[in-house]
């Protein structure tokens, strides 16, 4: 049986809808259900119900964007990097495995050099707390998340990088570029949900190895690309508007810096798990689109 920590929430229900579909055991459990912030309770549970497996969506994201972070700095904090420590110490004292939701967002290619394929996992996150350039909240302290993590040995750490598929929702990328008024041109990685969902499963399922995997589709996309790939597929007929730059997109429609970036996903691929081209995936998810 697998526990699923996080579970409702936009990435934790396309794990439920996948453990459903592969008919593998999993008990997904709410903080309601389960104060999983507290470690005697979480290991408690855990002494309980035996999981073989457990895999944590649980975190802070903000809502509707990383922009909240910024305001909601203790819950980010506990949920981004507390959490995934105490966790890790649960699962290390049971000696059960487990696999971590972690985010791309915590480098940035904007003012620096970097390789064709985009950063690799052995590369210095460059947009973290640690950081000379300074990063928004919320990708501080998933870096601090990972640093918590870096010496256990237990454990999957997953990146997705701005997800999307093919049903309108929030928190769905394609949908945001609908709904807001002007956009910004960036490159970027992407992750489409499902794909990401089941390379996950299958990381585990397939017993590769433990470490840090960017969980991204192969390749990188502009964002007047990912426009064109919404024209194509007549999802929208709207006139998209763009910002002259990063400077006016920042003095007009943010408040904290973000994360534009392109993450090498040859690790995971050469491990045996699939991923479409990033190009590819967009067009299948706009193809199908769901209003």
């Amino acid at each position: 049986m697998i526990y699923l920590l996080g579970g409702t929430g936009y990435v934790g229900s396309v794990f439920q809808s996948q453990l459903k579909a592969k008919e593998i055991p999993y008990k997904s459990i709410s903080r309601k259900e389960l104060d999983y912030y507290s470690p005697n309770k979480l290991f408690n549970a855990m002494c309980v119900d035996k999981p073989e497996f457990l895999i944590n969506c649980a975190g802070y994201t903000g809502k509707p964007n990383v922009d909240a972070c910024e305001i909601d700095k203790d819950e980010c904090l506990l949920g981004n990097a507390v959490l995934p420590g105490i966790i890790a110490r649960a699962c290390q004292t049971i000696d059960i495995p487990w696999g971590h939701v972690s985010s791309g967002c915590i480098y940035t290619s904007s003012g620096h050099v970097w390789r064709s394929n985009g950063w690799t996992e052995e590369d210095k996150p460059n947009f973290t707390f640690r950081s000379k350039g300074g990063c928004s909240w919320y990708s501080g302290t998933k870096g601090l998340g990972e640093e918590v993590l870096a010496d256990y040995d237990n454990v999957y750490i997953w990146r997705l990088r701005i997800p999307f598929d093919n049903v309108n929702n929030k928190r769905n990328y394609l949908s945001k570029l609908l709904n807001y008024n002007t956009l910004l041109d960036a490159t970027n990685s992407l992750s489409d949900l499902n794909e990401f969902v089941s390379a996950c499963l299958d990381s585990y399922l397939n017993n590769i190895p433990y470490g840090i995997y960017n969980v991204t589709n192969p390749g990188k996309v502009t964002t007047k690309e990912v426009v064109e790939l919404i024209k194509k597929n007549k999802v929208s007929d709207k006139e998209f508007k763009f910002f002259k730059d990063e400077s006016e997109f920042m003095q007009i429609a943010a408040k904290t810096p973000r994360s534009n970036c392109v993450l090498d996903s040859s690790k995971i691929l050469n491990a045996g798990i699939r991923l479409t081209e990033v190009h590819e995936a967009l067009d299948k998810a706009l193809s199908n689109w769901v209003k």
